[in-house]
């Protein structure tokens, strides 16, 4: 058996920004560790497996080096796959049945908005080591539930021009850092950027999971809901965000840069 996989690049509009994903779609769910295996060989940040699952889809998404709970933008690319290829139209919603719940997509002008949890952070001492890591005092520092560590620089080129140590990095205490600030141009309202060495991604070019943090933290801080970011990483890419009551609604484009099939299914 043959399994189609794609390459596609999201929150990008032009190949080769954004961040880049591997879609499988999977005629029924294979064993954790061969779908380890294929995130390995594809080498990608995350590598998104499909099997469907009633009205939608059950979603998984692999690191190079474990499974993760939540991943935006390998979801983001899946929904591109399923509306690009066919398998929905651009009026459906696709339902995703993850580790985090359901996620659901949907399509408008060009522009995919992803349902996702809302991740409040909350004030947090200063995390031993950070300071060595920045380089800078932060404006503030908040977490969420020990996973992502949310650091406010100063300035946008505080964010633009830090130099990520990733060995020290590693040894925070969270697995996932972000460092953002507010943007003072208009087109967007903040930058940011995200490190997450201890699960195999160095730095991830834009992240959909981050603003499900960003989101909430900037709506306190600038009194608004609806946001334009930009993840100010080498490869770059904008992302929309709209916050519900316990929601984040996530928005970016994607684009498919190549289709194929993976030979070799031996678990």
């Amino acid at each position: 058996m043959k399994y189609p996989i794609y390459h596609v690049d999201a929150f990008a509009v032009q190949p080769f920004k954004g961040n880049p994903a591997a879609v499988c779609l999977l005629e029924k769910e294979r064993d954790p560790a061969w779908m380890q295996s294929v995130a390995a060989e594809m080498r990608l940040s995350e590598t998104a497996f499909l099997t469907a699952k009633g009205e939608g889809y059950n979603l998984r998404w692999f690191t190079p080096e474990m499974e993760v709970e939540l991943c935006g933008h390998a979801t983001l690319a899946s929904a591109h796959i399923l509306y690009e290829f066919g398998f929905y139209e651009p009026d459906e919603v696709i339902k995703f049945y993850t580790k985090s719940g359901l996620i659901t997509s949907s399509f408008s002008r060009g522009t995919i908005e992803l349902d996702m949890p809302r991740r409040d952070p909350k004030p947090v001492t200063m995390v031993e080591g950070l300071l060595d890591v920045v380089g800078i005092q932060p404006v503030q520092v908040m977490g969420y539930e020990h996973k992502q560590l949310l650091v406010e620089l100063p300035t946008p080129e505080d964010v633009e021009n830090f130099v990520p140590d990733f060995a020290k990095i590693k040894q925070l205490a969270y697995p996932d850092l972000i460092l953002t600030a507010a943007c003072d141009c208009v087109k967007y309202d903040f930058i940011s950027r995200f490190f997450s060495p201890k699960t195999g991604i160095n730095e991830d070019p834009v992240t959909g999971m981050a603003h499900c943090v960003l989101g909430p933290y900037w709506a306190t801080k600038l009194e608004k809901t609806k946001f334009h970011a930009y993840q100010a990483s080498k490869r770059g890419g904008e992302v929309w965000v709209r916050l519900g009551t316990d929601r984040t609604y996530v928005g970016g484009k994607a684009i498919t840069v190549a289709a194929g099939e993976l030979l070799h299914q031996r678990d």
